[in-house]
């Protein structure tokens, strides 16, 4: 893994990009610069998680990316997938590591120090700081862990770090200078009326050219 893709994750959502759909959302967000994508859908059957994998997975190849399943490592095995992320609800690290093998990418959610620190010791390849600011896309975290849970996750682990959550391009200046190496972000791409604008606001960054 590059630690340059994660600094632009996309999250899917197959409501928020409407008649779009998610495979064009998708391929408007890898043209203009997205370096890392996951799959996520809560509602889909296995076989049509499979199926969307296998087209995002391709997508992602070719151009650069690196392609995630959300929670299912059976379906990141079976499309083929770069790797998988994990909630704490999941199957842990350490065994999805054994499943995926040493070359895949295994993300971990963390909201607390203990649990970035375990994902660090289980193997995980980054740490997903979840959820930053609030956000109608999660909604059975509980409360927002703000700007500071990323210095302190920071500290506890060595591994690079995404913040997710309610990040668009009015706060991902904030969220990048308060340490993390890359922000994710679902529906500020995902329902967003002009893809590639937005993705190109949110890779400027600070002192940071847009990619085209």
């Amino acid at each position: 893994m590059n630690s340059e893709q994660l600094s632009l994750y996309l999250v899917t959502d197959p409501v928020l990009c409407g008649s779009r759909g998610v495979e064009e959302t998708c391929l408007l967000a890898l043209k203009a610069g997205v370096g890392a994508l996951q799959l996520r859908d809560k509602n889909a059957s296995t076989r049509e998680l499979i199926h969307m994998a296998v087209i995002l997975q391709n997508l992602c190849r070719m151009h650069g990316a690196l392609f995630i399943v959300n929670d299912r490592v059976d379906v990141a095995m079976a499309a083929g997938a770069d790797g998988v992320h994990l909630g704490q609800d999941d199957m842990p690290v350490s065994l999805a590591r054994k499943f995926l093998g040493a070359d895949a990418v295994i993300g971990a959610s963390a909201r607390s120090p203990q649990e970035a620190i375990l994902a660090y010791k289980e193997g995980a390849d980054y740490i997903a700081a979840n959820l930053i600011f609030p956000t109608d896309t999660k909604t059975d975290l509980g409360e927002p862990l703000g700007i500071g849970a990323i210095t302190d996750l920071k500290k506890a682990s060595p591994l690079p770090l995404v913040a997710i959550g309610g990040i668009n391009p009015s706060n991902a200046d904030i969220v990048r200078k308060a340490g993390a190496d890359g922000i994710a972000v679902v529906s500020a791409i995902m329902a967003a009326e002009d893809v590639a604008e937005v993705v190109r606001a949110l890779l400027k960054g600070p002192g940071k050219p847009c990619r085209t």
